[in-house]
């Protein structure tokens, strides 16, 4: 049998952790099988569904490279295919239409949980043919009185319905529109679905929509309900917890290739490994291996697994992302040494894209003013003297290499008879403008000549009005 999975979105809002996890174990599940990944738009609910909440689904299925075969389908556009197969149910004895309006139906199901008994329509219009004419009426499938339903769930085994716990669910509303369960069937079939990876909140939906299933004569796929996600404080995972929408991770400078890591083991393992890439992902996932119990969010994992993927990543992967956040601290990459290279630099000195941003500001522009703290404590006047002849080392180098400008530094605290840090820590105040870099030679190699010249002149202008003060 050839995989077909889905991941089948609501455009009601912003594509938030525990989508992006479903849509990550389908995703892997089908690549894993040389199957195929299908991306559906439920949009059934008109007056929820935005377009601004689409985009944000397709772009965060763009950013965190979850690619599908096909779509986007839109179930709006599917309507007249929805409308052909109630109309055969009905036909077929296999749907009914029901008059009864809300108000009727919210007053029975009062009178049944005030006689502790579950809320459920009561089955009412399902035999009648006394019709009114010129009242709305919605369409109800009439679902099996006796048997059970059986699902063999992938991640939480058997699971066993009573067809008598079901009442008939409504497949097509009083103004003529489809509902989402009956919309979700008909789709599942037409695109060849073949496994169905959610969300446990779907489970109550399941059987209802296997019985439709099975009244179209459709196939039924394999299912594998997914456990929640919970925050650090043991509740679901909400707004309150945060960032749990998919681009607010990108726009607070995580890789996508951190967050993927992260979710694929928000449920799932092999053995103890902590890291994976995409392709082993592919190559180790199953369905089967996904846990049943609910899964903490624990940010302070996600942060180790973003400072790995900055340290670890081919320097060009990590700029085609970090480039957009320099974009956002105004910061112009094109004026100024290799972004690959500055990563290099830095790479080990970051938690985030939107930090090493922040610290790599003086490598593309020049500093407003000193680091208060760092320019007190080593642009003093005794700084003066080995700043002057660093500069004019520095100045004369004949190669512009990490090791020439070393030895440059060297040599002038040689000469001057000094410890590395009276030369090293002044000159790295005015060259950055604070008091932390990666190492002297890496930094200075990465901006010009001309302009370290220019900086440690600014800073001796400091000292002399330090001096006059």
């Amino acid at each position: 049998m050839s995989v077909i999975t889905r991941f089948a979105p609501s455009p009601t809002g912003y594509l938030h952790v525990g989508g992006a996890r479903t849509a990550l174990y389908s995703w892997l599940y089908a690549k894993s099988k040389g199957g195929k990944f299908v991306l559906r738009i439920e949009d059934t609910d008109i007056e929820r569904s935005t377009q601004a909440a689409i985009d944000a689904i397709l772009e965060g299925m763009d950013w965190l490279g979850l690619d599908y075969d096909d779509g986007p389908y839109y179930q709006t556009k599917r309507f007249d295919r929805y409308k052909q197969l109630i109309d055969q149910l009905l036909s077929e004895g296999k749907a009914y239409k029901c008059f009864m309006s809300a108000a009727e139906l919210d007053e029975i199901r009062e009178k049944q949980m005030a006689a502790g008994e579950k809320p459920r329509y009561p089955g009412t219009w399902r035999d009648r043919t006394d019709h009114p004419e010129d009242q709305p009426f919605a369409i109800r499938f009439k679902n099996p009185l006796e048997g059970t339903v059986v699902i063999n769930d992938h991640i939480r085994g058997k699971i066993e319905i009573a067809n008598a716990e079901l009442d008939d669910l409504i497949i097509q509303r009083s103004d003529g529109t489809p509902t989402y369960n009956f919309c979700v069937v008909v789709d599942d079939w037409d695109m060849g679905i073949s496994h169905v990876v959610r969300g446990e909140d779907h489970i109550n939906n399941t059987p209802r929509q296997i019985n439709i299933l099975k009244a179209l004569n459709a196939p039924v796929p394999e299912y594998a309900h997914v456990s929640m996600i919970l925050g650090d404080d043991g509740k679901k995972l909400s707004k309150r917890h945060g960032a749990v929408g998919v681009m607010q991770y990108r726009d607070d400078g995580y890789l996508p290739q951190a967050l993927l890591n992260y979710l694929v083991r928000l449920g799932w393992s092999h053995g103890d490994q902590e890291i994976f890439s995409k392709q082993e992902m592919i190559d180790l996932f199953d369905l089967d291996s996904i846990g049943q119990s609910a899964s903490a969010f624990n940010t302070d994992k996600l942060i180790w697994l973003n400072q790995h993927y900055i340290k670890t990543l081919p320097a060009a992967q990590v700029a085609e992302h970090a480039k957009w956040h320099f974009e956002q601290q105004n910061i112009d990459v094109s004026n100024g040494p290799d972004l690959e290279a500055v990563i290099e630099a830095q790479a080990d000195r970051v938690k985030t894209l939107v930090e090493l941003a922040q610290i790599s500001r003086y490598f593309y522009e020049e500093y407003e003013e000193f680091d208060a703290k760092a320019a007190k404590k080593h642009l003093r006047p005794v700084a003066k003297e080995p700043l002057v002849l660093v500069k004019e080392k520095l100045t004369n180098l004949a190669q512009w290499t990490p090791e020439s400008i070393q030895n440059a530094i060297n040599e002038t605290a040689e000469e001057l008879e000094i410890g590395m840090g009276k030369v090293g820590m002044p000159l790295r105040v005015a060259v950055t403008g604070a008091g932390n870099s990666p190492s002297l030679d890496v930094t200075l190699h990465l901006l010009k000549s001309e302009q370290i010249a220019q900086r440690i002149d600014k800073a001796l202008i400091y000292i002399a009005n330090r001096e006059k003060t």
